[in-house]
């Protein structure tokens, strides 16, 4: 039986105006676990390698697959759909499996069209593998934990609690040579060290689909991982890709102690928490090659961050930002225009806020309630959401008004929001001697994306 994973073509990655085109961690993930119990396995990153549907056609003719299993965000969810009509289209007999965060929290959508036959609920390494298997032996689907069929929702699976069981991603199946970090030329290749998230701020749907608890994986099990990034696959940068990698301080030291001890140089970035940093940390971080800390902001204004259930204040986020400059350390801040509650004023004092903090790159999301979390729960029972198609949900596209703000004046103060960070003389200058032409790259992906 031959399965293909496949991540659609033109995907609206949120982060790739930035210059961050990132693997498929799910599908690798899920790929590397089919293929250890024996199954011919390839993955079509369609994204990354900037195919047409005629490429996609093509390759699909190539691989004959039995079943396709595509995976699927809110903003790619036209495409997902696309991609399986074009599945049906070349083989009706072929099985299409869809899974990810948009297909688990509305799995009911999905399945209304004519072209997918299964959607992966959750966590999908081990509920792939047991549809394969059933599918394989010709058994009964209704007894496969994790899944949903046309009229039919079966029960859920148990969340992976031996995060070191999982073989690591398939990434000998990946174009890596297309992956990249804020432009970087280097072989770039996420890595997580941990699922699931206690701190449940209320816009995340990667906490709703991982839950609050947190699952680590053994501190040797990450760095064997990085190693084989550096020897097999000649990476330069990883970038950990957890809801919170800073969240266990002693997880995040044994890491750091284990790289010296293998004398392992590779340079990493990852996500951090603002009230989650000490000077004890970061100085251990980037002595074990941190270079890159991924930040939320949010807001400058505490009852917005209160509201979002964030449980950080501003003094810890300028704190976070003073420590991490103490240490050279490149930031990105993570803000978020346009919450319930925002107003022009409240959005005008957040931009000034980050202007304030100067870190080396800044994105100016606008408020997104992504299906599965309590912000699109509060904003549908309200009323609040404008935009009904799901290709808008990138983040840059506004999808509900503010107190004060419509729709168009939101989108203008974002443009603002860049236009009057990006190009800042002193921070041209400032960055230029720290990235040169990644800069560059960088601040024109911005400008082009936002206007």
């Amino acid at each position: 039986m031959k399965v293909t994973f496949i991540n659609p073509p033109q995907t609206n990655s949120k982060y790739k105006f930035i210059g961050v085109v990132a693997p498929p961690l799910g599908i690798s993930y899920m790929a590397a676990v089919l293929e250890e119990n024996g199954y011919d396995v390839n993955i079509i990153d369609a994204s990354a390698l900037e195919m047409t549907w005629d490429d996609l056609e093509e390759s699909l003719k190539e691989c004959s697959p039995t079943v396709v299993a595509i995976t699927a965000l809110t903003p790619t969810i036209q495409q997902a759909n696309k991609t399986a009509q074009v599945v049906k289209k070349i083989s009706p007999e072929t099985t299409v499996v869809m899974g990810g965060y948009h297909p688990t929290f509305n799995y009911q959508e999905v399945l209304k069209t004519d072209y997918v036959d299964v959607v992966v609920m959750g966590e999908g390494e081990y509920t792939m593998l047991e549809l394969v298997q059933t599918l394989e032996k010709g058994g009964d689907l209704s007894q496969v934990r994790g899944i949903a069929l046309e009229g039919q929702v079966n029960p859920p699976r148990p969340l992976i609690t031996d995060m070191d069981s999982l073989p690591f991603p398939a990434r000998h199946l990946l174009p890596m040579d297309h992956y990249k970090m804020l432009n970087m030329k280097t072989g770039m290749a996420t890595m997580i060290t941990s699922r699931g998230c206690p701190m449940q701020c209320s816009f995340c749907a990667s906490a709703a689909l991982h839950g609050p608890k947190l699952r680590l994986r053994s501190p040797e099990n990450v760095v064997d991982e990085m190693e084989h990034l550096v020897r097999d696959h000649d990476v330069g940068i990883i970038a950990f890709m957890d809801d919170t990698f800073t969240l266990n301080h002693r997880m995040v030291e044994a890491i750091c102690d284990e790289i010296h001890k293998r004398e392992l140089e590779v340079f990493w970035g990852c996500t951090a928490r603002v009230d989650t940093l000490s000077d004890d940390l970061l100085e251990k971080m980037r002595e074990a090659g941190c270079i890159t800390l991924f930040m939320g902001v949010e807001s400058a204004d505490q009852q917005m961050l209160d509201s979002t259930n964030k449980n950080i204040t501003v003094e810890k986020v300028r704190h976070a930002f003073q420590l991490s400059k103490k240490h050279k350390i490149r930031t990105i801040a993570s803000v978020v225009l346009g919450m319930p509650g925002d107003t022009k004023e409240s959005i005008k004092r957040t931009v000034s806020f980050v202007r304030e903090l100067n870190p080396s790159y800044a994105v100016f999301s606008l408020a997104t309630p992504y299906p599965g979390t309590k912000f699109y729960k509060e904003a549908f029972e309200k009323n609040l959401i404008k935009v009904k198609d799901w290709s808008k949900y990138t983040l840059i596209s506004p999808v509900l008004d503010t107190v004060d703000c419509s729709l168009e004046e939101l989108r203008k103060l974002q443009y603002k929001a860049f236009r009057n960070f990006y190009l800042r003389p002193g921070y041209l200058l400032r960055q230029a001697w720290m990235d040169g032409p990644i800069l560059i790259k960088t601040v024109a992906g911005v400008i082009r994306e936002v206007i």
